[in-house]
């Protein structure tokens, strides 16, 4: 009688995912993810499922810290999201940001307009 030495429990299944025939992989796959496998590359499909399996027993562990991780991710990105900008309408001037350069070559001369940081502009220093 062969004994394992590989342990049961999350470890165990990741430990045995290299020894699992591809077919059974696959069919993991599609229990965990419920979509379609996005490649035939064993090392990668091995890695994003034991990855699955840790995230999803970390979930049963403690679903609380699962939530309050979730609550200031949520938080953080909307702290950090970007304004919308808004659109110009007709007859409305689109906002620049300070520091941009608009040049145009007019009568064979090129001008030069800077965005100052108090949404002014200036043209040849004025």
């Amino acid at each position: 009688m062969k004994v394992s030495a590989v342990p049961s429990g999350v470890i165990g299944r990741i430990a045995r995912l290299p020894d699992t025939p591809f077919d059974e992989l696959k069919a993991l796959w599609q229990q965990l993810f419920a979509v379609p496998l996005p490649t035939h590359n064993r090392q990668y499909l091995e890695r994003r499922i034991a990855y699955r399996i840790q995230a999803l027993d970390f979930a049963q562990r403690d679903p609380a810290l699962l939530a309050q991780n979730k609550a200031r991710l949520d938080a953080l990105l909307e702290r950090t999201k970007p304004k919308p900008k808004a659109k110009a309408g007709r007859g409305e001037s689109p906002t620049l940001a300070p520091g941009t350069m608009l040049i145009r070559e007019f009568a064979g001369a090129t001008h030069r307009v800077l965005v100052l940081p108090d949404g002014q502009f200036d043209y040849l220093g004025k």
